[in-house]
């Protein structure tokens, strides 16, 4: 008789076989097994990219048949933090609820009243970018306070911070490292410092991109170590992005660094506190932080009293906050852990990427803008980028290679999308362009004008809104497909 470990021995060299007969169009770019992109076929700007392993991960925990989050998902947990170089990661169900889940645990009642987040109170964000990154400010009672946005960079105008800022009203700092390029994260943690604030990065866009200043400043911000696997020198401090805030966020939709379909995390920097805040509002809100499954971690199940609950009510069904429940499944993360593993090569190849293009659409730069990482003055085919005074330096894992139409030029931002769609080419704008332009935002301006501030006329959110667009960078991208968008580009250019 044939014993369970053998059939699941053979269901998964099965699994690997069936995986390697129909997902070949997936493989990574480079892999010599990948199934070769023909011209005339989509390019899309992104997508999964995985092999076999992958799914044989998937399918050897779906037989498990755990389900909810349970040890894949704990070790995917602990193998991201020690990644990033953080003291938790607490895997969620998008890169959306992880916003939330950041944004939820500054509300809580267990953090000191001073520098907790109240209705009412602020929490300065970017007008440009991804609608989640900012509906969980108003979701929590919240103010969002609106500063431009750079149309070079995508990000934030960090000189503005100081304007947003409202004595005894401001308590943190939200903003995303947009399309893999970091904010100006000197600037803002020194404003934040300043005046005791949280920051949170929503680094959904940005895993594998990092950030470095010199040792002294980074030293007076509170940062001593270089992240994991970063080494700049002796004279510089050298970490991701999304471990330098108190909570970063990362999301893992098929688009993003890494995928288990859909998912995200909550980043724990450095505070132990908030690590079990928001563990509780992913989990319902209870106080509990046994996992699923377990009880009595703390030995003192029946000892709590709490509330007004009587003395000894089970603490498995004690709730601190008002929670969700917002757990991924466990094959979810069994995937992740092995999307995890390619990371590296995946963060260089979207680098690679975005130089290939920028290259050969380098003649066209007339009637094009291009992006420059956060701190970069300008690019040159041989020297690379040139960079500012600060003495800080980005590097990028780019999420997309972004692209202006300049004023003056023959044609609009729209038909040169529309002319990549027909050519099969995919494009996006920069997410929701000028958020305050969106109607969930003009209603809610509308209905309440005491529901958002705004800094200044949001002249560069509108920039991008009217001219921006970006191809893909992702890791699927094969050197043939970036050929195919630089010749149509040109041809369009000569048109």
């Amino acid at each position: 008789m044939t014993s369970p470990s053998e059939l699941k021995a053979e269901i998964l060299r099965l699994t690997r076989a069936y995986s390697r007969q129909v997902h070949a169009g997936f493989r990574p770019a480079g892999d010599p097994d990948r199934q070769a992109w023909q011209e005339g076929s989509p390019i899309p700007y992104a997508g999964r990219v995985f092999t076999e392993d992958e799914v044989e991960a998937a399918v050897s925990s779906t037989l498990d048949f755990w389900l909810t989050l349970g040890s894949e998902g704990a070790a995917f947990e602990q193998e991201l933090a020690a990644f990033l170089g953080v003291r938790h990661s607490l895997v969620v169900n998008s890169g959306s609820s992880a916003n939330l889940i950041a944004i939820s645990a500054l509300t809580s009642p267990k953090l000191s009243a001073e520098r907790r987040l109240l209705p009412g109170d602020e929490v300065i964000t970017v007008a440009a970018g991804f609608p989640t990154t900012v509906a969980p400010i108003v979701q929590v009672g919240a103010v969002p306070v609106f500063i431009d946005a750079d149309p070079i960079t995508g990000n934030a105008r960090c000189d503005q911070l100081e304007q947003a800022f409202s004595p005894g009203k401001t308590k943190a700092v939200m903003m995303a490292h947009a399309l893999g390029n970091p904010f100006d994260l000197a600037t803002t943690l020194a404003f934040c410092r300043r005046h005791n604030l949280w920051l949170v990065e929503d680094n959904c866009d940005a895993l594998g991109c990092s950030y470095s200043m010199p040792r002294e400043l980074a030293e007076s911000l509170g940062f001593h170590e270089n992240s994991p696997g970063l080494d700049e020198g002796p004279d510089r401090v050298v970490r991701w992005t999304g471990t330098w805030g108190d909570l970063s966020t990362q999301s893992f939709y098929p688009p993003h660094h890494l995928t288990m379909g859909e998912g995200g995390a909550v980043n724990i920097v450095r505070d132990r506190k908030l690590k079990v805040i928001a563990e509780s509002f992913r989990d319902w809100g209870r106080d509990c932080w046994c996992p699923s499954g377990i009880d009595n971690t703390c030995n003192k199940r029946f000892d709590w009293q709490l509330g007004e609950l009587p003395q000894g009510y089970d603490h498995k069904y004690t709730y601190s906050h008002l929670g969700y429940n917002l757990k991924p499944l466990d094959p979810q993360a069994a995937i992740g852990r092995v999307q995890l593993k390619r990371l590296p090569e995946f963060i260089e190849a979207r680098k690679q990427n975005w130089n290939v293009l920028r290259r050969g659409l380098a003649d066209h730069a007339d009637v094009l803008e291009f992006a420059l990482p956060t701190h970069a003055t300008a690019w040159d085919p041989e020297q690379g980028f040139s960079w500012d005074s600060t003495a800080c330096r980005t590097e990028c894992s780019w999420f997309g290679f972004k692209i202006a139409v300049k004023p003056g030029a023959p044609f609009s931002r729209t038909e040169l999308a529309q002319e990549l769609d027909r050519h099969l080419i995919g494009n996006r704008m920069l997410f929701g362009g000028n958020l305050l332009r969106q109607p969930a935002f003009v209603q809610l301006r509308d209905e309440n004008p005491q529901a958002l501030r705004v800094i200044g006329a949001m002249k560069g959110a509108d920039e991008i809104m009217n001219n921006t667009l970006f191809l893909g960078t992702y890791p699927g991208m094969t050197e043939a497909m970036v050929q195919v968008q630089v010749r149509v580009i040109g041809s369009f250019m000569q048109s």
